[in-house]
């Protein structure tokens, strides 16, 4: 089981030909709404990917839709508590490339309380069970250290990325996940190489590159599937949620990855984020055309 303490935002996308510069002015080319959040999208991902998911989160009094979206995907709402606060929002900007800009509005994410966060912790084995963070929740730190006193395994996706808040938690999590930018800002913030993070496990996300999991010595490459992408929104999250769907379950890292970049693959090639998450079934034929 995995329990993932994470964001769920509602996603305003924009169409437009090019990202806005300092400044400048646009009109969007169009306009839609989605279900977004880095928990939300990793938890469907889990969820799509064949993985078992309790997600635990908050959304405001405005958060009825984004609620359903969630039930629509398949995943339980019984750790999603109401709180007095606006629920989380993104404003994205997408470009003819498929390359985006995101704005966040924290809200509800940031006022998650621990109590509900334990209450879903005792509801599992800790001993086979994953706990999933990223920095777009409150009580990070907290979190962890009550996880970790629990014995569960703790997987941590350090984005947003900020220094004083991942720093602290590299000697308590067994998984540290983080894109080519985020791994290279975090090693320049501890002073040291990638390779003396002191991480047991690291897995770098490096867009249409590919990705790289390091364990000790090991250092396994999984390369990207070339596809024409649509919306790059989410790809990451997507990875990561098929990586560690199969990976919690007992996937050597070489079988999770090349599984989750197929599913990172699909998602680009649609619009939005959750919505765009493909279904185990869909990965595997994706896998065997590629195959």
């Amino acid at each position: 089981m995995i329990i993932n303490v994470g964001s769920i935002n509602i996603d305003h996308v924009y169409r437009v030909a090019a990202l806005p510069k300092a400044g400048e002015t646009l009109a969007a080319k169009s306009y839609e709404r989605y279900l977004g959040g880095k928990g939300a999208n990793q938890s469907i991902a889990i969820q799509r990917a064949g993985g078992d998911v309790i997600h635990v989160g908050a959304v405001g009094a405005d958060g009825n839709w984004a609620l359903e979206q969630l039930k629509a995907a398949g995943l339980d709402t019984g750790h999603v508590t109401e709180v007095d606060a606006p629920t989380g929002h993104a404003i994205i900007a997408v470009d003819d490339a498929g390359e985006n800009s995101i704005v966040i509005v924290p809200g509800a994410n940031g006022v998650i309380a621990l109590d509900r966060v334990a209450a879903a912790m005792e509801t599992v084995d800790p001993s086979s069970s994953w706990l999933l963070l990223q920095n777009e929740t409150n009580a990070t730190d907290e979190i962890v250290r009550e996880g970790r006193s629990r014995g569960f395994k703790i997987c941590y996706s350090a984005a947003p990325f900020v220094a004083r808040t991942t720093l602290p938690l590299l000697n308590e999590i067994d998984l540290l996940v983080v894109n080519e930018g985020e791994a290279n800002a975090l090693a320049a913030a501890a002073g040291v190489s990638l390779d003396a993070l002191g991480v047991p496990e690291l897995l770098i996300t490096k867009g249409a590159v590919g990705a790289v999991f390091q364990r000790g010595a090991e250092h396994i490459h999984q390369s990207a599937f070339t596809v024409d992408p649509v919306d790059t929104t989410g790809a990451g999250d997507t990875f990561l949620g098929a990586f560690l769907a199969h990976y919690a379950k007992g996937a050597v890292p070489q079988e999770a990855m090349r599984f989750a970049s197929a599913a990172s693959a699909i998602q680009v090639t649609r619009p939005g984020a959750a919505d765009a998450i493909p279904d185990a079934h869909e990965i595997e034929a994706f896998l065997k055309e590629r195959t």
